[in-house]
């Protein structure tokens, strides 16, 4: 029976990104995860296919040979990608693994199995998968960027199996038995001409060991689909778009190799007085028109929840900025803090009484533009001299 198309067992478009590829595996490795499809054989043969796929098409190696060979990319016998390890073709025991019976050997054997033997291998165990990296977003407050944040996650993952404590036997470590191909290696050598090649070993994939009889819950992966609680750490001073890496908190890696890592990537919300640029924070303070003119003192808050007081000079203008040094936000790894400034916003009095109305005319009329309003003055001497000049 033909196998299926990777892209149609996925559900995919050919041309999906890495982050819709993942995606849609983790939807249908759900759907059909053994757990919730009890002595359902069709359902577990699906997750099979979907593991096989997800597999292959999140490697960008593994997928390019996919796209251009299809399923024959992967597959041993005679001819074609056939041959077996020592043979003619395209050796069997994984992608590109013979390449004509040895150029892909010595490109793996240069490059440490990169080349075209399907990208290197990370993680420990010889040949075993590490883990896939994990993202994950989260939204703070600008005041919990100042102080720093106790927060918990909640993020989709994989996790080893407490089935088989992520061997993938059914019988844990003792279900496993060292490989007859390559005595518990990892690995193979084989002669080419005047060259002996070592490559990873096809049997077991370079673990040294083959599993007799698979575990159920994982299928034999050492991992199952599950959701991780993580208490995280979010320091003082962190800014909008900081990159926090935990170390070994992605996802489970293929039958007890290393786990990748969690991402933490952190989101600034915009804050309803202030504004941040870097370590410095930036506040308008409006001032009513008495305090401006005459001079006087007012209080604005800061971040860390308390209070300032600013002596403003008599005749404070729009714009004039007040510096309170060491009251801005938290400098990450560090016990310094920037600096905050507050603008002033002279404010034009609304609403005024009739007697308030006679008291500014009156106010108007007992000195020049020049001495109350030298700016506006200023201005408008400047436009009139324009006008005269357009005149000529």
């Amino acid at each position: 029976m033909a196998k299926e198309d990777f892209y149609k067992t996925l559900g995919i478009d050919k041309g999906a990104g890495a982050d819709d590829i993942k995606k849609a595996y983790r939807k249908l490795a759900m759907k059909y995860h053994p757990d919730r499809n009890a002595d359902n054989k069709d359902a577990e043969q699906k997750f099979k296919d979907v593991n096989e796929a997800y597999e292959v098409l999140k490697d960008d190696d593994k997928r390019a040979a996919y796209d251009r060979f299809g399923h024959a990319a992967f597959e041993g016998g005679s001819g074609g990608f056939g041959g077996g390890a020592g043979g003619g073709g395209f050796g069997g025991g994984g992608p590109f693994e013979g390449f004509g019976g040895g150029f892909a050997d010595i490109f793996e054997d240069m490059f440490g199995g990169g080349g075209f033997g399907g990208g290197p291998q990370r993680g420990g165990g010889g040949g075993a998968q590490r883990g896939s990296d994990l993202r994950h977003n989260i939204e703070i407050s600008l005041e919990d960027a100042f102080r720093g944040k106790q927060a918990s996650i909640r993020t989709p993952s994989s996790v080893a199996c407490e089935t088989c404590k992520g061997t993938g036997s059914k019988g844990g470590a003792a279900g496993l038995q060292s490989c007859g191909t390559c005595n518990g290696h990892g690995r193979v050598r084989t002669q080419s001409g005047f060259f002996t090649v070592e490559r990873t070993c096809p049997s077991c994939g370079g673990q040294g060991q083959v599993i007799k009889d698979p575990c159920k819950p994982c299928s034999g992966t050492g991992r199952v689909q599950k959701d991780k609680t993580l208490n995280v750490t979010i320091p003082a001073g962190v800014e909008d778009g900081t990159r926090i890496r935990l170390s070994g908190e992605g996802e489970a890696g293929l039958r007890g190799a290393p786990a990748g890592d969690l991402y933490l990537f952190v989101t600034v919300r915009p804050h309803r007085i202030f504004q941040r640029d870097g370590a410095n924070i930036f506040v308008r303070a409006p001032l009513p028109m008495t305090t401006a003119a005459l001079g006087g003192a007012i209080e604005v808050p800061t971040i860390d929840g308390s209070r300032a007081k600013i002596t403003i000079p008599a005749g404070a203008q729009t714009g004039q900025q007040f510096r309170l040094k060491g009251k801005g936000m938290s400098v990450l790894r560090s016990t310094a803090r920037g600096d905050m400034f507050v603008q002033a916003s002279v404010e034009t009095p609304v609403n005024l009484s009739q007697e308030q109305k006679d008291l500014l005319h009156a106010f108007e009329g007992k000195g020049g533009a020049e001495t109350h309003s030298p700016e506006s003055h200023g201005f408008f001497t400047k436009v009139k001299e324009i006008w005269e000049d357009l005149k000529d």
